[in-house]
């Protein structure tokens, strides 16, 4: 079984975008573009010259976009400018010639785009994005074969994936258990042992459909073969031979739509405001929590917390400061919160957290710290430095205790924490 990780890098990804072109108009829309829209920052050339200098500069470059017609360089040389740097690269031209966008792209250039064409800056906008999240997703490669697995994961890598690459179905289901980041997988139907739509199938036991896109690969001519791969799962098939840009296009898409899909999800899961799970998406991950729990007889804590005199916020100081007092709860929220408490905006100046294995003196110094981390807030708005408290209801589960019963014994005790004075935790168990 082989499996060859990633190699992750924790230092910060370069987000530098070099532009090299003589057409000032040119310029101007694609530079303003990629900043406005992706906020990326770019930096202009016009010559070879003055290129090769910012290069020298800087060491943050992610990539360029360069045109073929300089004054101080030909085609040739304008491209192995960048490519001999190791930096990935786009080329962009007015003219349209098939045997020099056949000899780019053999070199490894990303793309060969027609600037004068409609739609071209968008489509630009669109490739630098793309090219910028890949950064951040792994692939998974499964081929039996040495070589079209290195292909594969080469395509892969020149455009900005990190690559894991797997010999067999075994090795690809154990990289996949082990690996998060991947969200991609290309799998090859022909090999020995579990062929690939065997591998899909398993596959989807462990990753659901928008957590993992699937690629199925083989140069069968198998007619059913593609409906095959569909039904066990998969997203997409690629027929053996196919072209780089085929190849790009089917893949960009894939994962442009798993995006789409997580987009989605975040819309009706999050709170627009604070970006935190929302009521609905809080009560179904705490429906399926509690009662594992119960069942596990772990102990567990349920907590509603309210920003107290919240009115007199939005009265005195408007409702921006409202808003900038809600977001600023939530972050303090999140950063106090453990990876296994479930947290939410309930609603209004509510907020609700679902601790579990906390109880006694630990229960009690968890949220009373909490209440202190938000005293302590110099929250800052339009109208000057805002400061604030919060009452704390918190429900210890006791035997019987269903969902249910927890949100209504913690609103209770958060209650009698707003008539016991407020910017306190009252705490049951």
């Amino acid at each position: 079984m082989t499996v060859l990780q990633p190699i992750v890098a924790s230092s910060p990804l370069p987000q530098r975008v070099l532009l090299v072109e003589n057409s000032r108009a040119y310029v101007q829309a694609v530079a303003g573009a990629i900043e406005q829209k992706l906020e990326l920052p770019v930096m202009v050339a016009s010559t070879l010259a003055e290129a090769r200098t910012l290069l020298d500069r800087h060491e943050d470059w992610f990539l360029a976009l360069t045109g073929l017609v300089l004054a101080d360089g030909d085609r040739d040389a304008v491209v192995n400018c960048f490519l001999e740097r190791g930096l990935s690269t786009i080329v962009v031209t007015g003219v349209y010639d098939e045997d020099l966008r056949e000899r780019m792209l053999r070199r490894r250039v990303i793309d060969f785009v027609l600037k004068n064409t409609p739609g071209s800056l968008d489509y630009i906008v669109w490739l630098v994005k793309r090219l910028e999240r890949n950064r951040r997703i792994s692939a998974l490669v499964v081929d039996d074969s040495p070589s079209a697995r290195q292909h594969t994961a080469g395509l892969l890598e020149t455009y900005g994936y990190r690559v894991v690459q797997a010999a067999d179905g075994d090795a690809a289901l154990h990289a996949l258990e082990r690996d998060p980041t991947i969200r991609l997988a290309m799998i090859d139907q022909e090999m020995p042992g579990m062929q690939g739509v065997e591998v899909t199938r398993r596959l989807r036991a462990l990753r659901a459909r928008d957590r993992v896109a699937v690629i199925g690969v083989s140069g069968s001519g198998d007619a059913d073969l593609v409906a095959r791969f569909l039904k066990s799962g998969a997203n997409d098939f690629l027929r053996k031979p196919y072209s780089r840009e085929e190849f790009f296009c089917r893949v960009s898409q894939n994962v442009d739509q798993l995006e789409l899909i997580g987009s989605l999800q975040d819309l009706a899961t999050r709170d627009f405001l604070t970006g935190l799970p929302n009521r609905r998406h809080f009560l179904e991950q705490a429906e399926r929590l509690v009662p594992k729990l119960r069942t596990a007889r772990r102990p567990m804590a349920m907590a509603i917390l309210d920003i107290d005199h919240f009115k007199r916020i939005n009265d005195g100081w408007g409702h921006e400061a409202g808003d900038h007092a809600l977001r600023a709860v939530a972050e303090a929220l999140s950063g106090h919160a453990r990876e296994e408490d479930e947290v939410a905006r309930f609603g209004g100046e509510e907020f609700c957290l679902l601790a579990p294995d906390l109880e006694g003196e630990a229960l009690d110094q968890y949220f009373d710290s909490l209440r202190q981390r938000i005293e302590d807030l110099a929250v800052q708005t339009p109208g000057g430095e805002l400061r604030m408290t919060v009452s704390i209801g918190v429900r210890t589960a006791a035997a019987g205790d269903d969902l249910h019963r927890l949100l209504a014994e913690a609103d209770r005790r958060l209650y009698l924490a707003k008539a016991g004075g407020r910017n306190r935790v009252v705490a049951s168990g």
